[in-house]
């Protein structure tokens, strides 16, 4: 019998592989695949996280250079990753690594504030590891971090049309299995662009779809108790009850 982490396992593997085949050009240089050289932490995750149907599902859009980057969890912010949710495993490097962009795993000093953010609410909210993936799981729309010469992200929504035919197809059959896999009541888009995706990849489906603001300090409305305006946006469209 097959159970929701062994399908989630899968799948990851799958759009791994197709990702894995793309090429991209200037001004990317760099392409880091963290499904494919962390996956031992990913698959860690999955465990962890993937067990049983959740109600919530989470989606940002890419990984960060100091997060999934470097840990294969969605928005894997060091401590979060390492200590909240106890996870371990083996790191590599990507084929191509970026002298400005290296990676060293969960022995990262690095922060990602958007992770630091995200994980923080949910630890505050559910305390435990456990009590919040009893019925919620975090995910990224694309597991791809894609980087130019001067070590700048570049956002998958700035790669050009083609190239984006190509991500768009691997990513958004991921997102399908992995909600036909977790039977979510809520896909939540975390920023405009993931939840765009999600709406657009996932229509078809029995689910509902809710927004918070992103919680990268590029958005500078996130600088400001980013916690307390995701909360508020969750209470409103209620996805989250209040306390």
């Amino acid at each position: 019998m097959t159970t929701t982490v062994d399908a989630l396992l899968t799948a990851a593997k799958v759009c791994a592989t197709a990702l894995d085949a793309l090429t991209f050009a200037l001004p990317v240089t760099h392409v880091y695949n963290p499904l494919v050289y962390a996956w031992e932490v990913h698959a860690a995750y999955l465990r962890l996280a993937g067990s049983g149907k959740k109600r919530v599902v989470f989606l940002g859009m890419n990984p960060g250079p100091f997060g999934m980057a470097q840990t294969g969890v969605p928005f894997g912010e060091i401590p979060a990753v390492r200590d909240w949710m106890g996870l371990q495993g083996k790191v590599g490097k990507p084929p191509q690594e970026h002298p400005k962009r290296p990676v060293t795993g969960l022995a990262c000093t690095r922060s990602e504030v958007s992770g630091r953010r995200l994980w923080g609410l949910f630890a505050q909210r559910f305390v435990t590891p456990q009590a919040f993936f009893a019925d919620h799981f975090v995910a990224n729309w694309c597991p791809l971090a894609f980087m130019e010469e001067g070590g700048k992200n570049r956002t998958p929504d700035h790669l050009s049309k083609p190239e984006m035919a190509d991500v768009t197809k691997a990513c958004d059959e991921h997102l399908r299995a992995v909600v036909r896999t977790l039977s979510p009541q809520w896909v939540v888009g975390v920023g405009r662009y993931a939840h765009e995706a999600a709406v657009r990849a996932i229509a078809d489906q029995t689910v509902r779809f809710a927004a918070i603001p992103h919680p990268s300090p590029a958005n500078p409305a996130a600088n400001k108790d980013w916690s307390g305006a995701a909360t508020r946006a969750l209470v409103e469209q209620e996805v989250w009850s209040t306390r």
